[in-house]
């Protein structure tokens, strides 16, 4: 996926999860953010930020910050709804005969269905921006709507349908995702119980751009 416009500002502070205090050329900016989640590790005094502007009157904020690179030089994209557009995107390019986005499955809405032929798959995204010594980590906040998604994901594989949870790994330089125990520890407990019922669990490594995020060549499903 590709942002219209980009525009790069210097981290101040966050006072909450939904805004933040940036500084671009000098003028001080209330912006949102776009990740609910911690970013405790990224979004410290003095990091580079990327903004990207909707360009809508209606809002408050012009900017929502989308991107920010670490203090080890890494890039990450933080943008939490990226993460289901560069998995569609990918998954268009997949063979598939049909893409469902949003499909409702018993009383939940799951990500994708898709078909292939006679086989149905059911995909739940999840993006991840936590790294600790080069491995991907999730969650970074507790949660239970992670939680009752894998659990959601193990009866549609009794049910007969292909079902995965993908990872969308929004940086570069990481192709595993792990379980955030310390964290929360439930999903951990859940994410095991996938693997168990036969779940496939699919790391989407990307390529990250102040403008962009893509899902490196290879990876198929």
């Amino acid at each position: 996926m590709i942002y219209g416009n980009i525009t790069k500002a210097i981290f101040i502070d966050r006072p909450n999860r939904f805004i933040a205090h940036v500084d671009v050329n000098g003028a001080l900016h209330t912006v949102h953010v776009k990740n609910t989640g911690r970013c405790k590790e990224l979004l410290v005094p003095g990091a580079e930020v990327w903004l990207t502007a909707p360009g809508n009157p209606l809002r408050k904020t012009v900017y929502d910050l989308v991107a920010v690179r670490k203090s080890s030089g890494t890039l990450f994209n933080i943008d939490s709804q990226a993460p289901n557009k560069v998995a569609y995107e990918w998954l268009a390019a997949q063979g598939f005969d049909r893409i469902v986005p949003e499909h409702t499955y018993g009383n939940s809405r799951v990500d994708f269905y898709m078909e292939r032929g006679a086989e149905r798959f059911l995909m739940e995204v999840k993006g991840c921006t936590l790294e600790e010594d080069g491995i991907g980590y999730f969650p970074d906040a507790p949660t239970e709507r992670g939680v009752k998604h894998l659990r959601e994901l193990i009866k549609a594989k009794s049910e007969g349908y292909r079902a995965v949870l993908a990872f969308v790994i929004q940086m570069d330089g990481i192709t595993e995702v792990r379980a955030n125990v310390g964290t929360h520890p439930e999903f951990g407990e859940a994410l095991e119980d996938a693997k168990a019922a036969g779940v496939q669990i699919l790391f989407l490594p990307c390529h990250v751009e102040p403008d962009s995020v893509a899902v490196l060549p290879g990876k198929t499903l």
